[in-house]
């Protein structure tokens, strides 16, 4: 049964009868599903998350078409392999009348030479173009190959699913067998399909390997928990750092404190550690939060948030994640501001539209005799002797801003305290004029 061909692709299905998930697209009915039955084929991009079946799917449009299936991946292949698969399309339509379907595994690492050095062999129908991706096609591919193909979006698989693969790969091993049978106790079958993490290819890879290590000198050899457990112990979540899952949880952190949910807030936040995202980068995405969602609403939780990404920086891993856990959750309880953010983009909106204006006389520093009689610094008045600390009536914007207002303050935490004393300030200003 064990050769050097990975369980994974020993078992993998052949027909659209034994491909197990997926079914918004290969249900009777739906576009996907009528067009591989029928054979007709066309270009299309198939994108989701890995060990979803994107490679098998394309396999089997290919046998249902009766096309040649060449395959390239994206990582490897160069321009001259690119010509040589354009060969063997010719080849097959001149002399064999046999469509080709070139099929381009984790094709959003294709560069735009490589795009383009396929796409008018697309065009011409020369062959039909399957491109398997992780990462949202939209960013990595251009219009004209996006135009030219049809995406699909395939799903991770459900723990159903993973179960049904599960017990028809177990049965296919045991039928292989001439004298034992391997059993697989219920413990084990769940710690499997959760340490899969929706990945069919690690769930086989991790079957394969408890076999491997399973004692054949008992009467029934049976994959144990305990067995799994060894397997997949050094097994981490899905994440692709850098690729589409890492931008949507980081982003999935971000809204959850935003959105007040501490157990939200933590559950992103492990699933990114647990995933091996670097913890100094969440530390540095928490401090962004700090002043973006939070600000003078809260000025303890930058603290807080520093203070996290140092104890991470000096402690590491795990001892330091317990930090950002704590700065997470504080700010996920903190009173919300985004009026300095606001305030922030405004006023760099209006420096753009604004250009350099010029420094009010009276705020110009007067070093010298000259600028003194250039008029600099003439009428400025020391707010700290004035009654109050406060130069009622003093402007310091440019003369083209008077009266603009950047900063905002919320009726929420300590900016209430804020916006009181800005109006009581604003008020005296107006008593002076």
């Amino acid at each position: 049964m064990f050769s050097n061909e990975p369980l994974a692709d020993k078992l993998r299905p052949d027909s659209l009868d034994t491909f197990v998930g997926q079914s918004h697209l290969l249900s009777k009915g739906k576009p996907l599903f009528e067009a591989i039955n029928s054979g007709l084929l066309h270009s299309l991009i198939l994108w989701g998350p890995p060990g979803v079946g994107k490679t098998t799917l394309a396999r089997i449009i290919a046998n249902q078409a009766d096309a040649d299936f060449v395959s390239l991946s994206a990582v490897l292949a160069g321009v001259k392999d690119i010509r040589d698969a354009v060969t063997r399309a010719k080849n097959n339509k001149e002399n064999l009348q046999m469509n080709t379907l070139l099929f381009v595994d984790e094709v959003h690492r294709f560069n735009k030479s490589q795009q383009d050095a396929f796409l008018p062999h697309v065009e011409a129908g020369l062959f039909t173009f399957i491109g398997a991706t992780t990462e949202n096609p939209s960013f990595s591919l251009n219009n004209a190959l996006l135009s030219r193909a049809r995406v699909y979006t395939l799903k991770p698989l459900q723990k159903i699913d993973l179960a049904r693969i599960l017990e028809n790969s177990l049965s296919a091993v045991n039928s292989a067998l001439e004298e034992q049978i391997i059993e697989l106790s219920d413990d084990a079958q769940q710690l499997l399909i959760n340490a899969a993490d929706s990945d069919a290819r690690r769930l086989l890879n991790y079957l394969e390997l408890a076999i491997k290590l399973i004692r054949t000198d008992t009467k029934n050899p049976t994959i144990t928990s305990s067995l799994v457990n060894e397997v997949v112990s050094t097994g981490l979540r899905r994440f692709d750092n850098k690729g589409e899952d890492f931008y949507n949880q980081i982003s999935a952190l971000h809204k959850s404190v935003r959105g007040s949910d501490p157990d939200a807030s933590l559950y992103w936040l492990k699933r990114m550690l647990d995933g091996g995202c670097d913890p100094l980068y969440i530390a540095r995405r928490v401090v962004r939060i700090a002043s973006e969602d939070i600000g003078n609403a809260d000025p303890r939780a930058l603290d807080i948030s520093l203070n996290a990404w140092q104890t991470q920086e000096r402690l590491g891993s795990p001892e330091g994640e317990l930090a950002l856990a704590q700065a997470v959750i504080y700010l996920a309880c903190a009173a919300k501001s985004n009026a300095v953010y606001k305030a922030f983009n405004t006023v760099t909106t209006v420096i753009k539209q604004t250009g350099s204006l010029e420094v009010p006389m009276h705020l110009r520093n007067a070093p010298t005799k000259l600028m003194k009689d250039e008029g600099y610094h003439a009428g400025y008045r020391y707010a700290h002797n004035e009654v109050g600390g406060f130069a009622a009536g003093e402007t310091y914007l440019p003369k083209e801003l008077q009266n603009q207002v950047f900063y905002e303050p919320v009726e929420r935490g300590l900016e209430i305290k804020i916006s009181e004393k800005l109006r009581h300030l604003k008020k005296l200003n107006k008593q002076t004029t």
